[in-house]
């Protein structure tokens, strides 16, 4: 097979694309003149093919997301196995990532996240603003497994790389519109100058609008509705051919409305009835007093800058720095209640801060390829919110009652590491790796209880104090080296078999929201976790190029998994709960195992099919919690047992153009939205269906196409909170407050874009 990168103009890719490969039409045997084009990655901090790199791993091309009209990185989820990617609950634009049984929930600022995610090889710390809009973008890869020793932090559970495109080095651009129903009208724009041989800039401005999926009944306002500028601004310097220097600057500002969730249990005070429509909210948080001074609004920002220097020392050695800060800030209310009454408002915000610095030394050789390096990271995340119970402090106090939590962590952590690949002969290879990391935490985490609606902090100077239940400051540092090994062989120059043993590593964190007055422990934070996994697998290419087969199978041993929940506390022994606290606890043992299967056919010049599953065995073996066992009760969070994907992919010469049909269906098993079971909120197994009709003008300047999604309209369960009494652990407010938030209904969209 013919090697190329994934950076393939659009038009030249669709006419015979399929989901991650596009068959070209080259000279492959006597029997045929077609087959798929590899696809070159850079899973291993260098470029190769995809069907090389001994590791489980899907790329998907900008192009090939572009064709099925792909919003954002959660409908990655669809098509990759063992991969779940959500909007976290009451959130627009956080991201709830769990690849392989691994991720966290929990959207609280300071908490590590399980899954790597990476904007052109910049690590991104905190979870919000990660519901990236796709855009600009030249391929996103999903490795699956950890990836520790290349990535580093919290790739426990994998890393999600996604890959801006480069400028070019003529005068070009797109304009992109998307009209679709619920008034969707997104716009963007891309242009690439030239400004001499050696010196380019470029840059992308977009702009997504939706109307909501439901109403606030209420306020009139929208619920899931869309209101994102965003835009990026690059440069790129080529002084000599050996030295690239490249900088960029992003800026997302998202101000949509505060998601609340569905009620299905009435008031229990207010006798609020159960609405009609699932995506309907009652929710009044911003129109309470209660909303502290931040009314109900909703705004996030994340933008950040990034300097990439490569010096080419010869044909061997390359010399690569990566500089950034990023920065992101969110306003909004959590209305738990999801009712008119302020039973249950959490205003709330999250402010957090970064800047990494990773230097690489790369060595390519005809045997040996090495990628080594140092990183460092300076962070801080903080977060304050009130919890306002309205309803249950007039009852109990004869006063509205507030808990207010202040938390910041700060993290400064460096680490050395190194991969090096032998290749023993033409067929077999073999590869090392380790990283030893240096992680220091500090929190300062203070929470109080008030008199009054909302606390100082968000403008309240008449609240009175009732006292502290929370006030530490605490400092730990974590150590870790993380080992991989790899061996590889050919079967054939088709054939590859692989296997290999990999540790990931997450340092121990402190709870922002944790009481030390109620558990003083609080203040020892929790052990890191690390994972263990072994994984053998096979790649192939057969059927003269036209056919790929790849299958992973793993098992991993878990150990100290770090479990976040919050829970409804008696803070004062009267037997009533008036305050929200924070959990955070070690799960000692848990095992998951699975197998993990990727095709592609070529079946004509004209057709092909991609087919993809997984399916996954969890286990959580030991946790005790609160001085018992509960392993018995509980399973591991967002992880279907099987998933299924298959894609239909036809192309037609029509109207004096080319024609490409995509046609779609997914399958997800069973999920929870936590441990421990909890049937109102959790998702049982579905079907997704989209398609896509796109066509192609002769002289490849414009795109018009078709999309339609979720086409069998399913309710889809992403996330809740469960502070009732349906089955839940723990009440909190007296209205009964379990809510459940939804994905997308049906929906349909056209798009036109000219390229020039």
């Amino acid at each position: 097979m013919k090697p190329c990168t994934v950076r393939t103009p659009l038009f030249s890719a669709v006419a015979l694309a399929t989901a991650v490969y596009a068959p070209t039409v080259v000279a492959q045997s006597d029997t045929t003149s077609f087959a798929l084009e590899e696809v070159v990655v850079t899973a291993r901090r260098r470029t190769e093919s995809l069907q090389d790199v001994p590791i489980a791993v899907t790329a998907l091309s900008g192009d090939d997301l572009n064709l099925k009209g792909a919003a954002d990185i959660t409908e990655l989820a669809q098509s990759i196995p063992s991969v779940t990617l959500e909007p976290s609950r009451a959130t627009n634009t956080t991201l709830t990532a769990f690849i392989r049984g691994i991720g966290q929930q929990d959207p609280l600022a300071g908490y590590e996240q399980g899954v790597g995610l990476y904007l052109d090889d910049v690590y991104l710390a905190r979870p919000q603003g990660n519901v990236i809009d796709i855009y600009d973008v030249e391929r996103i890869e999903v490795l699956r497994g950890p990836q520790g020793t290349l990535y580093g932090r919290n790739t426990v559970g994998g890393a999600i790389k996604y890959v801006t495109r480069r400028l070019d080095d003529e005068f070009s651009g797109s304009l992109k519109g998307t009209y679709g129903d619920y008034d969707q009208m997104d716009l963007v724009g891309t242009v690439s100058v030239p400004l001499g041989d050696s010196f380019r800039v470029g840059g992308t401005v977009a702009s997504f609008q939706r109307d909501g999926y439901g109403e606030n009944k209420t306020t009139g306002d929208d619920q899931y509705d869309k209101d994102i500028f965003a835009y990026r601004v690059s440069a790129e310097w080529l002084p000599t051919d050996d030295l690239l220097v490249r900088f960029a600057y992003d800026d997302t500002q998202d101000d949509s409305s505060p998601v609340a969730g569905y009620r299905p249990f009435p008031g229990a005070v207010s006798g609020a009835p159960v609405l009609g429509d699932i995506r309907d909210s009652l929710a009044g948080a911003a129109e309470n007093a209660s909303t502290g001074g931040i009314n109900g609004n909703n705004e996030v920002e994340a933008d950040g800058w990034m300097v990439s220097v490569d010096w080419s020392l010869g044909d061997r050695y390359t010399l690569r720095s990566i500089t950034a800060d990023r920065s992101d800030y969110t306003e909004s209310v959590i209305d738990f209640d999801s009712l008119a009454v302020d039973d249950f408002d959490a205003p709330v915000i999250y402010d957090n801060e970064q800047f990494t610095q990773e230097f690489q030394l790369l060595y390519s050789g005809e045997k040996l390829n090495l990628v080594s390096g140092f990183f460092w990271i300076d962070a801080e995340a903080s977060n304050d919110f009130d919890v306002v119970l309205g309803q249950l402090g007039r009852s109990a106090y004869g006063q509205e009652l507030t808990a207010y939590t202040g938390g910041t962590v700060k993290t400064e952590s460096w680490s050395l590491f190194a991969d090096l690949s032998w290749n023993f002969t033409d067929a077999l290879s073999v590869a090392v790796g380790g990283r030893y990391t240096e992680d220091k935490r500090s929190a300062d985490v203070f929470r109080g209880s008030y008199l009054g609606i909302g606390s100082p902090f968000f403008g309240n100077d008449d609240a009175v104090f009732l006292g502290a239940t929370s006030d530490f400051e605490a400092e730990r540092t974590f150590y870790d080296f993380s080992p991989r090994f790899n061996i590889s062989y050919m079967l054939s120059d088709d054939i590859t078999i692989y296997g290999g043993y990999s540790q990931g590593f997450k340092a121990g964190m402190f709870d922002p929201r944790g009481a030390n007055f109620l558990t003083p422990a609080e203040e020892d934070g929790v052990e890191p976790e690390t994972l263990d996994s072994y994984e053998i697998g096979l790649k192939a290419v057969y059927w003269d190029g036209r056919a790929v087969t790849n299958v992973a199978l793993f098992y991993s041993e878990y150990s100290d998994m770090q479990i976040a929940g919050s829970i409804g506390v008696d803070s004062n022994g009267d037997g009533v709960n008036d305050d929200f606290v924070g959990t955070l606890t070690n799960a000692a043992e848990s095992e998951i195992s699975g197998i993990e299967i990727e095709g592609r056919l070529l079946l004509t010049e004209n057709f092909s099919v991609q087919a993809s599953a997984s399916f996954l065995d969890t286990e959580i073996k030991e946790w005790i919690f609160n001085g018992e066992d509960i392993s018995g009760s509980v399973d591991i969070q967002n992880t279907p047992e099987e998933m299924v994907y298959v894609a239909f992919v036809y192309n037609m010469d029509a109207f004096d153009g080319n024609l490409n049909l995509n046609a779609n269906w997914s399958y997800k098993g069973d999920s929870r939205q936590f441990e421990t079971a909890q049937p109102v909120i959790d998702q049982d197994s579905y079907d997704m269906v989209n398609a896509s009709l796109v066509w192609i003008s002769p002289g490849e300047s414009w795109m018009l196409g078709l999309h339609g999604k979720n086409l069998t309209d399913e309710d889809v369960k992403t996330s809740g909170y469960c502070f009732g009494s349906g089955g839940c652990p723990s009440t909190l407010g007296l209205e009964d407050n379990t809510t459940v938030f939804y994905g997308p209904p049906r929906t349909w969209s056209a798009t036109v874009e000219y390229r020039f």
